[in-house]
């Protein structure tokens, strides 16, 4: 291996994506003979630096920010040819991937990781023309996170998104879908619909406990029932890892998934930003990805 990029949301992390960019570029050069490194200036960015990347056939693109930062990168490498293998510094406010692939949420920690990793493949998500790496929310409670302001984010970290979900539960709404996957069919209400490929979702490692990120299927849950009662007892069984055995929750793991809703102006939240509208179809690209994890 000779040649690594470093994509850098200099913004990320409360400011401290620049910070620790030198300390990233130098425990690269312990591994690798050139880096090069990219910082952030706009949305699109990071998916124009880990294209341009992987034509330059550069061996490892490496990137350091929040979800938002990985999601545009994986969005980079997903449909080119030669795609270099991927890992990350995680600066953002939950870093389920990192949870998920055993890569220290320390920032310090992971840049000292980089230069002993080992490579191995992971699945990613594609909905519509787009790609995702971790987790696609459908609800009014989902809706309710997308509000989180970036402001917020930096100041509250994770309790921003719980804030605002709880908001969300205490107004009892639901939405009309219907699901189609594999085995079958659903159509019903419910308050969220959570697809994800990993096991932490919202910085909860035992979500899906049974989910691994190269085992080609997306773990679905529907919880249909809504309010702070409710959410009071499914939050144990979470911490259990046993949240498809909850009242009110539906779960099963499929390859390709199909929702639709009664009101399309709602928005999907896609790895923890706003994304499309429904109809949507989602498909699992299984080991598409080679990526960097601590021995």
């Amino acid at each position: 291996m000779e040649k690594a990029m470093l994509i850098v949301n200099p913004s990320s992390g409360k400011e401290k994506g620049k910070v620790y960019a030198e300390k990233a570029r130098k425990a690269l050069f312990r591994r690798y003979r050139e880096v090069v490194v990219k910082e952030t200036q706009k949305g699109g960015d990071a998916t124009e630096f880990a294209r341009q990347a992987a034509q330059e056939r550069f061996d490892v693109v490496v990137a350091m920010g929040g979800d938002g930062t990985l999601n545009e990168v994986i969005n980079g490498l997903a449909e080119q040819e030669n795609r270099p293998a991927f890992s990350f510094i995680p600066l953002g406010t939950v870093n389920d991937l990192a949870r998920s692939l055993g890569i220290p949420l320390r920032p310090d920690k992971a840049i000292k990781a980089l230069e002993t990793a080992t490579k191995r493949t992971m699945d990613i998500g594609k909905i519509g023309d787009t790609y995702f790496m971790n987790v696609l929310a459908a609800g009014m409670i989902a809706e309710a996170v997308d509000k989180v302001s970036v402001e917020q984010k930096t100041r509250f970290g994770s309790v921003a998104y719980f804030a605002e979900g709880l908001k969300a539960f205490s107004r009892h709404e639901l939405l009309d879908f219907e699901i189609k996957y594999d085995e079958g069919d659903w159509k019903g209400e419910a308050a969220l619909v959570i697809a994800s490929l990993t096991n932490s979702v919202g910085g909860m490692e035992q979500w899906a406990p049974e989910a691994e990120v190269d085992d080609g299927l997306i773990h679905v849950f529907i919880i249909t029932k809504l309010g702070i009662i409710d959410a009071a007892k499914i939050l144990p069984q979470i911490a259990l890892g046993t949240l498809k055995k909850a009242d009110g929750v539906m779960y099963f793991s499929t390859t390709t998934l199909e929702i639709d809703c009664t009101e399309p102006e709602v928005k999907v939240n896609v790895d923890g930003d706003p994304g499309d509208t429904f109809p949507i179809k989602i498909e699992v690209l299984k080991e598409h990805l080679e990526v960097l994890v601590p021995r």
